[in-house]
């Protein structure tokens, strides 16, 4: 185990550290027929404050349902802050999980992805629904998510080289709240560009994060942006804790 225990008995939560859930491996039915795979994990206590939808990085360049920081989240979230997280593979994507059906259609198929993860989510009777997506993720969040059954979506490192101003301007007609997190280094999309880029979506809440880059690598990053996704979907809940009694961990 790679945490430090310290004094009291607590150890700081790490790269690897898993907290206690409910995780299920489950399956999504696409309208045009696919099947993906998953998993969702919910708290150990019952109670789901909220939930996100995980919509992972481009395949194509290594993206999957395991990107760090979206299983990261399922490994703390849902016992730090009774968030459910769903995560799972589009369409034609592996992961130690498995293989979703289909082929990688660059956001256009994909969509029948979006749908069918939330309609998976409204089924199981998942309140408070966001869709969190990540580099390749944003763009299926901003381009297919407008009309979903959701609160709003939380965009982390957002290229936008697929969503054009009219995805944008959708969204904005709904007036559901989008928070975007852009690094100060990003590779495709940093902060100044961004702000120019999303102005249609009048909404927006644009955070810079200082010295980041596109893949937040580092368990500082980490934190800020878990913590800035609690901030948004449970109120009051950030800043997360940093540490946790020894006992709760799982082996």
């Amino acid at each position: 185990m790679s945490e430090a225990t310290v004094a009291g008995g607590t150890v700081e939560i790490g790269s690897m550290t898993v907290l206690p859930a409910v995780r299920t491996d489950i399956e999504l039915h696409t309208e045009d027929g696919l099947t993906l795979v998953g998993e969702l994990a919910l708290p150990v206590s019952g109670h789901v404050a909220a939930t996100l939808i995980c919509l992972h990085p481009l395949p194509t360049h290594g993206g999957f349902m395991d990107s760090h920081v979206l299983r990261k989240a399922s490994w703390r979230l849902p016992a730090l802050a009774d968030v459910a997280v769903l995560r799972f593979n589009t369409r034609g994507t592996t992961s130690p999980r498995g293989t979703s059906q289909g082929a990688f259609d660059d956001g256009v198929g994909e969509g029948a992805d979006v749908r069918a993860a939330v309609a998976y989510a409204v089924a199981q009777g998942l309140p408070h629904r966001w869709l969190l997506g990540w580099s390749f993720g944003t763009e299926l969040a901003l381009m297919h998510g407008a009309d979903q059954d959701v609160e709003g979506a939380i965009l982390l490192s957002p290229p936008l080289r697929r969503a054009t101003p009219p995805d944008l301007d959708r969204w904005a007609v709904t007036g559901k709240p989008v928070m975007a997190l852009v690094p100060e280094f990003d590779d495709f999309l940093r902060p100044a560009q961004a702000r120019e880029s999303f102005t249609p979506l009048t909404q927006l809440e644009l955070v810079e994060v200082p010295e980041a880059k596109h893949l937040w690598v580092g368990e500082r990053f980490v934190r800020i942006v878990l913590d800035a996704i609690v901030a948004r979907v449970v109120p009051g809940r950030a800043a997360l804790p940093t540490h946790v009694d020894a006992s709760v961990l799982q082996h």
